[in-house]
């Protein structure tokens, strides 16, 4: 498995993108999330004629924001095949497909929906709630061979990741998990939070501005990882 971040800002972050990646898994090219800044990243880095899966976290716009664009540009611009939209859930597809619907006007013209459970190696952990009232989000697990990508989407509670990824099988485990430096941001996990699994995990945090990390923070920040970013 190969991952590489398209940004690692939050909603305002404006400098450094949104949070999204593309991780190379199985042979495919999955997009984790399509905010308003990641079909220009994608355009900029010459790396969108690769996008043909894309898994979304939650329907905040800095994570699907220009996701009907980069549809569009695949299908007018490319005139490549239709990217293959992973869905964790009916709930969640009706209503992207909602949001869809009146940009693309047929969103199936440019996306083929798939359940996410007939693609082999990949968990979605439920996280309903635990980053804003009411809204469904979710996080992901990817497995292959020995290695382990755990992606946490928004989350506000860690235990929810961690705890499950302690019942699952045991590999070598590197965890991405969104990142606040306010305490008081129960929407985001503070980071002091994510200390007690660092024995045990790679961690590395992203959906963060860097400038603002506090010195005690002992969790590698992806943008300070130049191997990680795209």
């Amino acid at each position: 498995m190969q991952i590489k971040f398209l940004g690692t800002g939050g909603a305002f972050d404006i400098d450094y993108l949104n949070s999204a990646a593309k991780l190379h898994f199985r042979g495919k090219h999955i997009l984790i999330d399509c905010g308003f800044t990641v079909f220009p990243a994608l355009v900029h880095k010459n790396l969108i004629q690769q996008v043909d899966h894309i898994l979304i976290t939650h329907l905040h716009n800095d994570h699907i924001g220009s996701l009907p664009t980069m549809l569009l540009y695949k299908s007018i611009i490319e005139k490549s095949p239709r990217p293959v939209i992973l869905y964790p859930s009916e709930q969640l597809k009706n209503q992207l497909y909602a949001i869809l619907e009146p940009q693309l006007k047929n969103p199936d013209k440019y996306a083929e929906f798939i359940p996410l459970e007939q693609f082999e190696g990949i968990t979605a952990i439920d996280t309903f709630g635990q980053h804003s009232e009411g809204m469904q989000t979710y996080a992901y697990v990817f497995d292959e061979g020995e290695e382990r990508i755990a992606y946490s989407g928004d989350l506000g509670k860690p235990e929810t990741l961690f705890d499950r990824l302690e019942k699952m099988k045991p590999l070598r485990t590197c965890v991405f998990h969104e990142i606040t430096f306010n305490a008081e941001n129960t929407g985001h996990t503070f980071y002091k939070k994510l200390l007690p699994y660092l024995a045990n995990y790679e961690v590395f945090g992203y959906h963060c501005d860097p400038t603002k990390n506090p010195s005690d923070n002992p969790v590698r920040l992806v943008f300070y990882e130049p191997d990680l970013m795209a």
